[in-house]
C-alpha cells in the first residue's frame, strides 16, 4: 500500500477534479441536464481510482485502477468539449481544463507503463533458474 497523496499524478488530477466542480457550477443543470454532474462525476473519478489503486497491495490491481482512471479522465475530455460545443463552457475555460486534462492524461499514461514495465520485469524467469513441465 501507498501513499497517494505523494503521487503528482494524484495531486494533478485532484486539482483538475476541483477545477471541474468550479467550472460545472457556473452551468445551469436545467438547460444542460445532466451535464454538470456527468462533468463531476468523471473528473472526481480520476483521483479516487489512483487512490483506490493505492490501497491494494498488489502492482496487478495498482494498474487496473490506474486504467480506470485514464478511461475516467477521457471521459471527462468528452464532456468538457460537449460542454463548450453546446455553448455552456466558455472558450477559455474549457482551454484551461482541457490542458488539465492532457496534463493528467499524460501522467498516467507514464505510470501506467512503468507499473506494467515493472510488472513484466518481476515476472521474468530469472536467469539460471529451470522450469519444469510435466507432460
Amino acid at each position: 500500500m501507498q501513499d497517494y497523496q505523494k503521487l503528482d499524478v494524484w495531486k494533478k488530477s485532484h486539482e483538475l477534479a476541483l477545477e471541474t466542480y468550479r467550472a460545472a457550477a457556473t452551468m445551469s443543470d436545467r438547460q444542460y441536464p445532466g451535464l454538470p454532474s456527468q462533468m463531476r462525476r468523471s473528473a472526481f473519478s480520476v483521483p479516487a481510482n489512483v487512490v483506490e489503486g493505492c490501497a491494494h497491495r498488489s502492482q496487478p490491481e495498482f494498474a487496473r485502477f490506474l486504467q480506470m482512471a485514464a478511461a475516467s479522465v477521457l471521459e471527462l475530455s468528452y464532456h468538457l468539449l460537449l460542454a463548450r460545443d453546446l455553448g455552456a463552457l466558455p472558450d477559455v475555460a474549457y482551454a484551461k481544463l482541457d490542458a488539465r486534462v492532457w496534463q493528467v492524461r499524460q501522467m498516467i499514461g507514464g505510470l501506467l507503463r512503468k507499473v506494467r514495465s515493472d510488472l513484466a520485469v518481476a515476472e521474468r524467469p530469472k536467469r539460471g533458474s529451470t522450469t519444469s513441465r510435466s507432460a
